[in-house]
């Protein structure tokens, strides 16, 4: 899993004044910041205009109202986006801090609604750019178009005749979808492959390079045009055709080592664990993961959670992000994590592959107001560089889960934010969220109606 060639990677180094402007993503104490604190600064660092703050919801100005703002989703702009549109659904979006990628700083806006996500990359991120940060590489754009070919008298001769014309079916596909090659990309190749059972058939491979796009509709599109092609050279019938989420073709990488003692527990200036422990059990945990897949789903269901947060703030398909995981994570015929975990040396190292089938171009990329601000924030260049991001905050997000497992549980790291969600659920408003939060906190019980007994006591209280 070390990072491929040069020629994989997407050159950082090749920029405008646009991508000098954030000198760290390290921004020390964020969280306690107020929201025009915060907004100063997204303004600042990021050439913010009031109303993309007004829109992004940091900023409030009583003279405007959200909805009419332009980079605000309103009603008219969604019902352009999806059928039978009723309205819009929001999702809070913060920022992963302290990410250091390819020698580069990333400040990564995520969106997601589950407590203690964020927080934990932010406090790996930490970690890891004591030591230089994240590493990471990308394969190009290539995705997979899928023939499904039946009713051949001979399957083999007919997957022979398919790869002899690879060449002249390249070009017809590139005549069909012409802006990819004029973008540097187009068809890459033909793979024809036999499946016989539950029914003989023969399954052809188109490999589109889509570059910064992810591709579903160009894929799509070529895989239609050339089904009468591939019946005349097979003379069977072509049934489905379309591309498919196993993007197995466009992984991305990322990795990271750290040194063990960095990773000691403490409770104030008492050690309570260890850094060489602590990774021992992080090791450990990841094994555990590797070889069982009812903890492998939950392994990597806390890597997507990093991953999908990103992927929705950036406009792109997190289902199809989800479904090429998944499924390459079972690419042995056995479900397993998506990441590696091992020591040597002192240090623990953590490394993941993962395909990324993202875009900076298409879909709601460029349709969405918000995430044209959020990808402001993000300043990416490319579909290479977004998925090297995505893959670090993936391995971030891991080793975040694993620390806490191998440590004080998962609980306790979770407690403090969901304190703060139950209270929000139970009617707490403005301060009385911190004191509802605080009050369960003390009491180590995290529960709907003892929040909602302490809220009730508070107001009694204050209406006295």
């Amino acid at each position: 899993m070390s990072p491929q060639s040069s020629e994989s990677n997407v050159d950082v180094t090749q920029r405008g004044a646009l991508n000098t402007r954030v000198a760290s993503s390290r921004v020390a104490g964020f969280y306690k910041w107020s929201r025009e604190e915060r907004a100063e600064w997204l303004k600042r660092s990021f050439d913010l205009t009031d109303e993309e703050l007004i829109g992004l919801g940091a900023l409030i100005d009583e003279r405007v109202e959200p909805s009419s703002a332009a980079h605000y989703l309103n009603f008219e702009r969604a019902d352009k986006m999806v059928e039978n549109c009723i309205g819009t659904l929001s999702l809070p979006v913060g920022l992963g801090l302290n990410f250091i990628v390819n020698g580069r700083d990333y400040v990564i806006p995520m969106a997601v609604e589950e407590p203690s996500v964020i927080a934990a990359v932010s406090h790996v991120a930490r970690i890891v750019r004591e030591t230089g940060g994240f590493s990471a590489s990308s394969d190009k754009g290539v995705m997979i178009a899928q023939i499904q070919v039946v009713g051949c008298d001979h399957l083999e001769r007919a997957a022979e005749a398919v790869r002899a014309a690879t060449e002249d079916l390249c070009a017809l596909a590139d005549n069909i979808h012409p802006n990819l090659k004029r973008r540097g990309g187009g068809a890459r190749g033909v793979e024809a492959r036999v499946i016989n059972d539950p029914h003989p058939m023969l399954i052809v491979h188109l490999l589109i390079d889509c570059v910064d796009a992810m591709g579903a509709n160009a894929v799509n599109t070529i895989a239609e045009g050339l089904a009468p092609t591939i019946e005349s050279l097979t003379g069977g019938k072509v049934y489905l055709r379309i591309l498919s989420n196993l993007s197995d073709r466009r992984l991305a990488r990322a990795q990271f080592k750290v040194p063990e003692s960095l990773l000691v527990l403490r409770a104030g200036d008492a050690i309570q664990m260890e850094g060489s422990r602590v990774a021992e059990g992080i090791v450990y945990a990841y094994q555990f993961a590797d070889v069982d897949p009812y903890r492998a789903a939950t392994h990597n269901k806390g890597i997507m959670n990093g991953v999908d947060a990103v992927v929705i703030a950036t406009g792109n398909d997190w289902r199809s992000v989800e479904a090429g995981a998944h499924a390459y994570a079972a690419r042995d015929g056995q479900y397993r994590s998506l990441t590696r975990f091992w020591r040597e040396d002192g240090y623990l190292h953590g490394a993941i592959e993962i395909p990324m089938a993202v875009a900076t171009v298409g879909g709601s990329t460029q349709v969405h107001p918000t995430i044209k601000v959020l990808r402001k924030i993000l300043n990416i260049e490319s579909a290479q560089e977004l998925a090297q991001v995505c893959a670090a905050v993936g391995l971030a997000q891991n080793l975040g889960a694993l620390k806490a497992l191998a440590t004080e549980g998962i609980q306790r790291g979770h407690m403090s934010l969901h304190a703060r969600s139950v209270a929000l659920s139970v009617g707490a408003e403005g301060d009385e969220v911190d004191q509802v939060a605080a009050a369960l906190i003390e009491q180590n019980q995290v529960k709907h109606d003892l929040a909602l007994g302490i809220l009730e006591q508070l107001r009694r209280h204050l209406a006295k």
